[in-house]
């Protein structure tokens, strides 16, 4: 009798939707190298929030966008976050709480990259009133880049990390998987225009958090799902493309 294939389990996705994804993360990974080298998209939306007369940006210091787009999202975000893996435990569902782990896992990327990027924000640029200078995102650093820690943008991965419901779901509710997808784009992006509305980020720095929040769901998933069906196939004595005895 034919083993079963390990890519096909009911409580999984198969390998080749992970490879799909990887794909998918390479061509957006060179549109938005792409857009960084040929463009000055990043500039020239930036300066759309830059008051070039007093030389800094107007909302930086705004209150109710500190709150309604920083504290606020933030908050409620770690809450929502922090009631899955409580329902997760309550339910004993294992994929609930790792999609939660997985949330975790993907912001705490985002903030190590970002803690060791010598990339500054834009209000630390000479450009916009600052005094650091700015370099290609995977260019030589600068003589001067200035206080750096910005790349990736931090609070836009909190957003984007919901992405990691989208997997949980997608093996038995595709429809509420793209759901939570693209809920999650309009989140991060939503976050990531307040940040670049207050000068702390560009654009680039926003979508480069969330292909990094991607492929740390994909990576994690994948080991997840491919690692169940290893276990599953073994425990019943079989191994992936081996017939059992």
């Amino acid at each position: 009798m034919a083993a079963p294939r390990l890519a096909a389990t009911a409580a999984g996705l198969p390998a080749a939707f992970y490879a799909r994804q990887l794909l998918w993360l390479l061509l957006l990974g060179a549109v938005l190298w792409w857009l960084e080298a040929a463009t000055r998209l990043d500039v020239t939306l930036a300066q759309w929030f830059f008051d070039p007369l007093s030389l800094r940006f107007p909302l930086q210091h705004s209150l109710w966008l500190e709150w309604l787009n920083h504290r606020l999202p933030k908050y409620a975000l770690i809450a929502a976050s922090g009631g899955l893996a409580l329902r997760a435990v309550r339910r004993r569902e294992a994929r609930l709480g790792y999609a939660v782990l997985v949330m975790w896992l993907a912001t705490l990327a985002v903030s190590l990259l970002k803690a060791h990027s010598a990339h500054s924000c834009p209000w630390d640029l000479q450009a916009f009133g600052g005094s650091g200078e700015w370099f290609a995102l995977f260019g030589a650093v600068a003589a001067n880049p200035g206080p750096g820690q910005c790349f990736p943008g931090g609070h836009a991965s909190g957003g984007f990390a919901l992405l990691a419901l989208f997997f949980y779901w997608r093996p038995q509710a595709p429809r509420r998987a793209r759901q939570a997808a693209v809920a999650a784009l309009a989140l991060g992006l939503l976050m990531g225009l307040g940040q670049m509305a207050r000068g702390a980020h560009f654009l680039s720095h926003n979508l480069w958090s969330g292909w990094v929040v991607w492929l740390v769901a994909v990576l994690l998933f994948a080991a997840f799902d491919l690692g169940r069906a290893a276990s599953t196939a073994k425990s019943a004595g079989q191994l992936p493309g081996i017939s059992g005895a």
